[in-house]
């Protein structure tokens, strides 16, 4: 089974549940945590050693935080192969630190439109953009990368990197990519079902042209 060294962590979360412990045990395996913004300020709060994303790409974050993790050493980090040598020579060349998990929950997009009175303009406010990038280069890459989206699995992941030494294996990975497809899936789903209800002027139609449902097994159904 193969299992992947934790070493560096990505974090950034809406959601902050949880975030200052599980950072806390991540930083026991020595692990170093990058992280922006709000989440920042609350690891650092807690005594956590933080180096910020900014600091580490050369670059600020701008445009009322639009942009703070659209940047090649973020995403070389997270899709680089590394069992392939022509990915850790461009890696090496570009200063690239190679990133092993990916803490990020989503801006509230659907709590937001189902405010009273939400207007267009605060609904796209809050579409996520870099989260969802980040999420899907780690998950493409679940073989190196582990990506964690739901604080219930924080424990789980603890576990598992004290059974194995800091370790998470493939198998969790993928299980951890798979999670992850299908909340970037519902969560795209969302955005266009709220889009396709309403004109740029922020009325609404009576029906949209497409609509996105997700469903969940609720249990196994056995026929005779």
């Amino acid at each position: 089974m193969h299992l992947n060294v934790i070493k560096r962590v990505l974090i950034s979360v809406t959601d902050k549940q949880g975030i200052v412990d599980f950072a806390k045990e991540l930083s026991s395996f020595g692990v170093e945590i990058l992280s922006t913004g709000g989440t920042a300020a609350q690891l650092r709060k807690s005594g956590l050693e933080v180096r910020d994303v900014s600091d580490y790409t050369g670059f600020p974050e701008m445009m009322d935080g639009r942009l703070k993790t659209l940047h090649p050493k973020i995403h070389g980090g997270l899709l680089a192969l590394r069992d392939n040598p022509k990915h850790l020579e461009a890696v090496q060349a570009h200063g690239i630190d190679l990133i092993d998990m990916v803490i990020i929950n989503l801006y509230r997009f659907e709590d937001t439109v189902a405010k009273e009175g939400c207007s267009l303009e605060e609904a796209v406010e809050n579409v996520d953009i870099g989260g969802p990038t980040m999420l899907r280069a780690a998950a493409k890459n679940y073989r190196f990368v582990s990506v964690v989206t739901d604080p219930g699995d924080y424990s789980g992941i603890i576990e598992e990197m004290k059974q194995t030494g800091g370790k998470i294996s493939e198998a969790t990975n993928f299980r951890l990519a798979t999670k992850t497809f299908q909340l970037t899936a519902r969560y795209d789903g969302a955005i266009s079902n709220y889009l396709g209800k309403i004109n740029p002027e922020g009325g609404r139609k009576e029906f949209p042209e497409t609509y996105t449902f997700q469903f969940a097994m609720a249990q196994d159904l056995h026929y005779e």
